[in-house]
């Protein structure tokens, strides 16, 4: 199968203001050194990042908290825009990066599949025709007609993430999210996610989980203070396990 360029990153940076505003008088300056709150400050997130990404990859992100992998997938997401550079996407983007969020609570499961769903860009008879794979993958078949207010935390992950794998992505953003449940559910949600990059789908997969992104990952973008530090390939995986 022929390479696609899925994602395009061209010296793109994103920064922040962070604290509390500056412009105050002098008392409120006083008073704020006993509030604890910080004065405002600007901080880069992501500093002149360039990468490319391609279909049939799985492309690991690894850094410690602060250093701009959800910054990054925000970005490719749309979430975010750059305020320097340029990203080009080629591609129907279906983000996991929070794996509950566009779920609402006093809704049945059923209405819950076809309003995520339609988030992810997937049309009404396209839903429809995937209905029973999203219910058969998540096994929650017994629950269809529940409000999902009465879901565990766990239910809800399997549902979101389901959706999400047969929405018909060509760009998968995972965030700490690529084995969610109980091990079946795991090893069927590994299994699913390698059939679609088998297919041409591109995966982003941000971890914590050294073993799992040497594991699935076909190279691992390393991140700190948001610069990349390294790209790291298979051959010298061996280096990310402690």
């Amino acid at each position: 199968m022929e390479k696609i360029k899925r994602v395009n990153i061209n010296n793109i940076s994103k920064k922040f203001m962070i604290g509390r505003n500056n412009n105050l008088g002098a008392l409120e300056r006083f008073l704020s050194l006993f509030s604890g709150r910080e004065p405002k400050k600007l901080i880069y997130a992501l500093k002149n990042v360039s990468f490319n990404a391609h279909s049939g990859e799985i492309v690991g992100l690894i850094g410690d908290n602060g250093s701009g992998k959800s910054t990054l997938l925000r970005i490719i997401a749309g979430v975010y825009y750059p305020d320097g550079g340029e990203v080009a996407i080629n591609g129907k983007v279906v983000s996991l990066i929070n794996l509950t969020v566009g779920l609402k609570e006093r809704l049945t499961m059923r209405e819950n599949i076809f309003l995520v769903a339609s988030l992810f860009g997937t049309s009404h008879a396209e839903i429809k025709k995937r209905f029973d794979e999203v219910v058969k993958f998540s096994e929650l078949g017994d629950f269809v007609n529940t409000k999902i207010y009465q879901f565990s935390a766990g239910m809800l992950q399997r549902l979101a993430f389901s959706i999400a794998i047969y929405s018909n992505p060509n760009i998968l953003l995972l965030d700490e999210v690529f084995e969610v449940g109980d091990e079946d559910f795991k090893k069927r949600s590994a299994n699913r996610i390698k059939e679609m990059v088998k297919n041409g789908v591109c995966v982003f997969l941000a971890s914590h989980d050294m073993e799992m992104v040497t594991k699935y990952c076909d190279r691992v973008i390393r991140m700190e203070k948001g610069e990349i530090k390294e790209i790291i390939y298979p051959e010298d995986f061996k280096k990310l396990i402690p």
